[in-house]
């Protein structure tokens, strides 16, 4: 077998591959970089299971066990995971003659200033705008961190040879930041496919055995939600919407995919409150493959995330589904959705019901808006569109596309 020498290094501080934490837009930015004949070394944390891309090795840095499990944005574990990191790109960068180095989110701030001594093209993947995190997460309210974060942010969009930013908030962001348009790539998180994993005994467990035994029938009307519970996707609203749906349409089941075990159990609480029973269906964290299965077998897809900026991944998979959607009318979702391709609702458990109502009461409608929504993705987010910015960013730094 050939030696892997790689042409990038892609530093991503994500707790790779675990049922929490999961970065699929790293996995597919990766896998449609390397297919494009790009050799890669990927550096991640140490948690999670490693995933099956040719051409890609899969670097990890020690795993901590004391630091699990690592939550979602900034945090003090986080803030040791990346001194590691930090100090295993240095090594790697010595090692290897990197020609170009792709930072996701935090770790272009070592990224940018490693440049001038390693002489590589530097790609930034703004995922968010990292001061702006400290404060959604609640990490910080220090104006002196924040300033910190901030100028590190912006000295990092003007060192790069490259942006990415993943949504329309974005990327108006970065451009009003100063990034030139030239130097400026809009790849939205809109592809999704089955993940390949590496086979490991010690690796952790995808399968939900109950989960997959849900059955799918036409005489029993299905809308699905499948993500996270965080707070800002709504779920409780959409628990109490639904309870308003049930007294009417009795014959509608409602399945709640994703969510860690302390969060499932709270939704279940707000479903007992307002006298939910079997119609009412939460399976806990599923693998991609499941959730996929029940976007494409589902009646009705919901989303009803109720704050933020950042598109979620999941709506280009409910876009592509055929299937009519239930979204709320928050900049989150606007930036790609209308009224033509779904069913905008506010985010109230009052105007949550009347979409779903709608969508059940008016089937010529809602396969109306599904059909738009499907003719939207085809020609804005599919795959070939995807592929098609990649090989324009890899121009731009200077690498010339294989594949």
């Amino acid at each position: 077998m050939a030696k892997h020498k790689a042409d990038m290094l892609v530093v991503a501080p994500h707790p790779f591959f675990t049922p929490r934490g999961t970065p699929f837009s790293v996995y597919y930015r990766t896998m449609v970089l390397a297919e494009a004949g790009v050799k890669i070394d990927l550096l991640t944390y140490g948690v999670g299971q490693d995933v099956d891309i040719p051409g890609c090795r899969i670097v990890r840095v020690p795993r901590i066990k004391a630091l699990e499990p690592v939550p979602i944005g900034p945090s003090g574990k986080k803030l040791v995971l990346d001194v590691f990191m930090l100090l295993w790109t240095i090594g790697m960068m010595f090692k290897h003659q990197y020609k170009i180095v792709h930072a996701h989110e935090e770790a272009v701030f070592w990224v940018r200033f490693l440049k001038p001594l390693f002489l590589y093209k530097m790609i930034y993947d703004m995922h968010s705008s990292l001061p702006q995190q400290l404060g959604n997460f609640g990490f910080s309210k220090s104006k002196a961190l924040v300033g910190v974060f901030k100028w590190l942010e912006d000295s990092a969009l003007k060192a790069s040879d490259a942006v990415i930013t993943i949504c329309p908030d974005l990327e108006e962001y970065a451009l009003k930041e100063g990034v030139p348009e030239d130097r400026h790539f809009l790849i939205e998180n809109s592809i999704f496919e089955d993940v390949k994993l590496v086979d490991s005994p010690a690796a952790p467990s995808f399968a939900n055995a109950e989960a997959e035994k849900i059955e799918f029938t036409p005489d029993v009307p299905t809308m699905v939600y499948a993500g996270t519970f965080e707070k800002y996707q709504g779920i409780d609203r959409v628990i109490k919407a639904f309870a308003k749906v049930a007294k009417e349409r009795p014959d509608v089941r409602l399945i709640l995919a994703g969510g860690a075990d302390e969060q499932v159990e709270a939704m279940k609480k707000v479903a007992a409150e307002e006298g939910l029973g079997d119609n009412c269906i939460f399976t806990g964290r599923v693998s991609k493959t499941l959730a996929l299965k029940f976007n494409q077998e589902a009646d009705v897809l919901l989303s009803p995330r109720v704050d933020g900026t950042n598109t979620p991944l999941k709506i280009y998979e409910q876009l592509a589904s055929g299937k009519p959607l239930v979204a709320t009318n928050i900049w989150s979702h606007t930036q790609v959705l209308t009224d033509e391709v779904c069913f905008l609702v506010e985010p109230t458990p009052e105007s949550i019901a009347e979409g779903m109502l709608h969508v059940l009461n008016d089937s010529a409608e809602a396969k109306r808006r599904a059909a738009a929504a499907r003719d939207l993705y085809d020609r804005v987010y599919s795959r070939p569109i995807y592929e098609q910015k990649i090989r324009a960013l890899l121009k731009r730094v200077g690498f010339k596309p294989t594949a």
